[in-house]
């Protein structure tokens, strides 16, 4: 068991992987898990976390109360900084009604050459209440990472709920993403995922959204690249049980080289008052957009490179 030098130790070390810092600011509340084990916990007025560590994993459970806005976002830094290990983390999230809190999610394993990080969560957003999610990967050279996360979403009458996966340094190596959303009356549902994968990297996301209620809204959103021998499959799936419920499915993917790039749209009208709209584009590069930059001085390559940094930016 490491004592406190050495956890201070090896949480310096998880935020110098992503070029940043633990915050010191009294107002801004983290947490620091390096596999199974919490380094650090810092929480703000309203926030509360209960962490139970286990020989398998980590159960955690976390609750905003009624009417609390948490004003900055929370810092939560998941990682593994040996080449091999497993992180099973199992995050049970409750906003109450009323409530706000952003998180910005870092999970890092820069050197893994045989690493499992896996997310099982249950996300309870409370009536008019908004929960926003940021998770941002960095991985290492080698694409040694399995990154298998899970969610059931559930958001009552008003709620608002926002996801984005982007994985911002290293290899992709396996990414499998299953999040299952119910949206009742009035809700907004905003899931959205930006990846690209080279070499052997394997892509998969099933995101699903149930809206439920009256006036419910959902979007799902999928920017993919995949080069050489990657491969990528999306399931994005949008069903519309109520009057005047509102929905949209986009997903984009560049395919080079040898890659493969599969997606499918499932869109679903349940009530004549609802309305569900979708696009899916595979292919290459854009041919006038790579014209252009080849005519501004830039090589093929470069030029390839700058239009996937486009489709994979961020919209936040």
């Amino acid at each position: 068991m490491e004592n406190r030098a050495e956890k201070q130790a090896l949480i310096a070390k998880l935020y110098e992987s992503i070029g940043e810092v633990c915050s010191t600011a009294p107002d801004i509340a983290h947490i620091e898990i390096h596999g199974n084990r919490v380094l650090g916990l810092h929480l703000v007025e309203g926030l509360h976390v209960e962490a139970d560590e286990k020989s398998d994993g980590i159960d955690a459970r976390i609750k905003v109360d009624e009417g609390v806005q948490i004003e900055k976002p929370v810092r939560i830094c998941f990682g593994l900084l040996p080449e091999r290990g497993e992180q099973r983390i199992n995050m049970d999230i409750d906003l109450a009604a009323g409530s706000r809190m952003a998180v910005l999610a870092s999970c890092t394993f820069p050197n893994a050459e045989e690493i499992l990080h896996t997310m099982d969560a249950n996300i309870h957003v409370g009536k008019n209440a908004e929960y926003i999610y940021l998770e941002r990967h960095v991985h290492g050279k080698e694409g040694g990472v399995k990154v298998v996360p899970r969610a059931k979403v559930l958001l009552e009458q008003g709620a608002r709920f926002r996801t984005d996966f982007e994985l911002i340094k290293g290899r992709v190596g396996l990414i499998d993403i299953d999040y299952d959303a119910e949206c009742r009356a009035d809700s907004v549902l905003e899931m959205s995922a930006r990846i690209s994968g080279t070499a052997q990297d394997v892509i998969k996301i099933h995101e699903k959204a149930q809206l439920v209620g009256e006036r419910a809204r959902g979007v799902l959103t999928t920017s993919i690249a995949v080069r050489q021998q990657a491969r990528a499959e999306i399931l994005n799936t949008l069903i519309a049980d109520a009057p005047y419920a509102r929905g949209h499915v986009d997903c984009k993917e560049i395919v080079q080289d040898e890659a493969q790039a599969r997606a499918v749209p499932i869109v679903e009208v349940k009530n004549p008052k609802a309305h569900v709209t979708h696009e899916a584009a595979i292919g290459s590069v854009d041919k006038k957009q790579l014209e252009t930059l080849l005519a501004h001085g830039l090589d093929e390559d470069a030029a390839t490179d700058l239009i996937i940094e486009g489709l994979l930016s961020p919209s936040y």
